[in-house]
């Protein structure tokens, strides 16, 4: 039966922020989550896992995420110049596969921390569900805070199968990937405030994005009122990131988040950058084709 840590974990590596036990910002007490007679079972995995050493590694290895991006940027200009004079790829099969595998892994991620979030939010409150560092280390989550942050390497494998079947690649694509490598990787390492909805909302919408591209590899039919609703649900996934951040920030000065300045910065340029960007696709993706559509017609 899963019960809520009362501390964090004694072997906190160093480095990481902490607070006092007194702060709205501090771990749960402990308890049985249930939901409306709904008690979630922890997984013998999930108990087994040991999110010290995860955190520990991640600090001594985060900057390797630099290196990853760079090897991503290298197969991206170097794959698109070794495929102009070659024919495409289909790879329908393995795309299937690698969309569908990703669709999975995500919905359980969606799932997991979907039902923490929601735990601590119905009964501690939307302050304590933004704060409390418990979702990095507690029953559950910890498992999939981990495993979310260490998913957005091999997530660069999306760009394989673009380049190599020839499609057009956007600037929204790589950088999208590039970033969210980066900020994961840097803000795992601190526990930062914020981290548990972040991952949960992005578990979400990947989890209904890849059963999307899965369907469509697969050969099925979709609406494209579907791919219209993906991308709002990913507009929707950023305005959410920016208010979290300015919540973050509001109650950081309150002594009440554990965060600085300097990730809620770089938190704040990216979500308002991918914002912006999500916006631009939309437009031109929807509104502006369907316009030119109406004027052939």
């Amino acid at each position: 039966m899963l019960r809520v840590s009362p501390s964090p974990p004694s072997s906190s590596p160093a480095g990481r922020i902490r607070w006092s036990p007194e702060s709205p910002a501090s771990p749960l007490n402990t308890g049985q989550m249930n939901m409306s007679g709904l008690t979630l079972q922890e997984y013998e995995f999930e108990k087994q896992f040991n999110e010290n050493e995860a955190i520990q590694w991640m600090q001594e290895n985060w900057k390797k995420s630099f290196l990853f991006s760079a090897l991503y940027a290298a197969f991206i200009f170097g794959g698109r110049h070794l495929m102009k004079q070659r024919a495409k790829f289909e790879l329908r099969r393995p795309l299937v596969l690698w969309s569908l595998s990703l669709a999975v892994f995500s919905i359980f991620g969606a799932v997991r921390t979907g039902a923490y979030m929601l735990y601590i939010l119905m009964t501690k409150g939307l302050k304590q569900s933004v704060c409390d560092q418990s979702f990095y280390y507690g029953p559950v989550s910890k498992f999939w805070a981990y495993a979310f942050v260490l998913s957005k390497a091999p997530e660069l494998g999306d760009t394989m199968f673009i380049i190599l079947r020839k499609q057009k690649l956007i600037f929204l694509h790589w950088y999208h990937h590039i970033t969210v490598l980066l900020y994961s990787w840097y803000s795992y390492k601190d526990m930062v405030a914020g981290g548990g909805w972040f991952m949960t909302m992005n578990y979400g919408v990947h989890a209904v994005m890849y059963s999307y591209y899965a369907l469509r590899a697969a050969g099925f039919r979709v609406s494209r009122k579907f791919a219209m609703f993906i991308t709002l649900t990913q507009i929707t996934q950023m305005l959410i990131g920016c208010v979290v951040n300015y919540l973050v920030f509001s109650w950081m000065q309150q002594g009440q988040c554990p965060s600085h300045v300097q990730n809620i910065v770089w938190s704040s340029i990216m979500y308002i950058s991918y914002l912006l960007l999500f916006c631009q696709f939309f437009f031109e993706a929807y509104l502006n084709k369907t316009r030119k559509a109406a004027k052939v017609d």
